[in-house]
């Protein structure tokens, strides 16, 4: 077999392919944009055709979830916690109960070069690492076969990422394990590129006199928690001086140009109101106009139970949050992504052309500044 996809539209880069093949034939590999493709190594494959068949892209619908689903909004009780949260702490809610049952938690990190990673945490402290959004598409590297393991060993598992992600997990696993295993996706609006990323964060160390990042935080709280506040708030530590605060350069790559999103994005098979997980969670858009008195400038999470693991883990999470049950018909009126996929400029290719050509200083004033 000469590749697993026929065109990078259709491909996620969950890993599903390379942990799948019995002859250990798929490495993922960085193409130009920095995104990782499954590339098969001819001289071992045999042709046995699992990589296709284990491919969610291809099998999306039979890892979606049907029947009963609720919509809560959430806003976690300690406010140390909504602090340090994107939006209301649900997903620190959720992973306290799998840490405190000796349960084991998978979810973006970054390493010591601020590349996006999962990692697996067994302590609150490892799982704080976790809890932030991270802009990047996150690079899983053997985490599906860790989780394997973990729920073989009979460990309970909390595994929390993208819905390709989740949707490649839930592909690669024999579902005589899966028990007790509790997947978590996100209302993802699209996956930006690693190679943007790190292009990004050393375009700011060269702005600072050669520094490096030493801490980083998408989305702070240093405006209060809204929809036009959420491409805000980008807050980064150079050296270990103090935090610096820079509002929206990096979003507007991401949200204005629409230019640094994986080409599957635009083709996704998730972003639909039937999803893969158990549970899913997101910014809560909308809620000072349903309900003003759950509002506040510490965030609000969504959360929405869709199946009946679903529903345990929103019974647990209410021990540590204020959670009502509301009308799912709010968030899919301000969650695009629960009805269609992004939809790309035509001037993506041209962008791409630009940075390989002239370098990323040159996009931004192309593309940034001057749009």
């Amino acid at each position: 077999m000469e590749q697993v996809y026929k065109n990078k539209k259709d491909c996620s880069g969950c890993t599903a392919c390379q942990h799948i093949c019995p002859q250990n034939a798929i490495t993922m590999q960085a193409d130009s944009e920095g995104f990782l493709y499954p590339v098969i190594e001819q001289k071992n494959c045999i042709d046995c055709g699992l990589c296709r068949d284990i491919c969610p892209f291809i099998n999306s619908e039979s890892l979606k979830n049907g029947g009963q689903q609720n919509c809560y909004s959430c806003v976690h009780k300690d406010e140390d916690v909504l602090k340090a949260s994107t939006s209301g702490g649900a997903f620190t809610a959720l992973s306290d109960y799998i840490l405190e049952i000796g349960g084991v938690v998978y979810g973006a990190d970054f390493d010591e070069d601020f590349n996006v990673c999962h990692s697996r945490a067994e302590t609150k402290a490892e799982r704080d690492r976790q809890r932030v959004s991270k802009y990047a598409q996150s690079d899983l590297k053997d985490t599906f076969v860790k989780v394997k393991t973990d729920l073989q060993a009979g460990k309970t598992v909390l595994f929390t990422g993208t819905p390709c992600q989740v949707a490649g997990l839930k592909a690669y696993l024999p579902r005589h394990i899966t028990e007790n295993l509790y997947l978590c996706d996100l209302i993802c609006h699209s996956i930006p590129s690693p190679l943007i990323w790190q292009e990004y964060k050393k375009w700011q160390e060269e702005k600072h006199s050669g520094g490096k990042m030493t801490r980083v935080m998408f989305r702070s709280k240093l405006h209060p928690w809204t929809r036009n506040n959420s491409n805000r708030g980008f807050s980064f530590e150079m050296n270990g001086d103090g935090i610096l605060h820079e509002d929206n350069i990096f979003y507007d790559l991401f949200f204005k140009v629409s230019t640094i999103m994986r080409p599957s994005c635009e083709n996704c098979k998730f972003t639909t109101q039937n999803r893969v997980s158990a549970i899913t969670i997101a910014d809560y858009w909308g809620i000072e106009e349903y309900s003003p008195e759950t509002y506040t400038p510490l965030g609000v999470s969504v959360v929405l139970a869709n199946n009946a693991k679903g529903e345990k883990l929103v019974y647990h999470m209410k021990q540590r949050a204020d959670m009502q049950q509301r009308d799912i018909a709010e968030q899919l009126k301000h969650q695009k992504r629960l009805s269609e996929p992004v939809k790309y400029p035509s001037f993506r290719s041209e962008f791409w052309q630009d940075l390989h050509k002239n370098g990323f200083e040159y996009v931004m004033d192309k593309y940034v500044y001057k749009k």
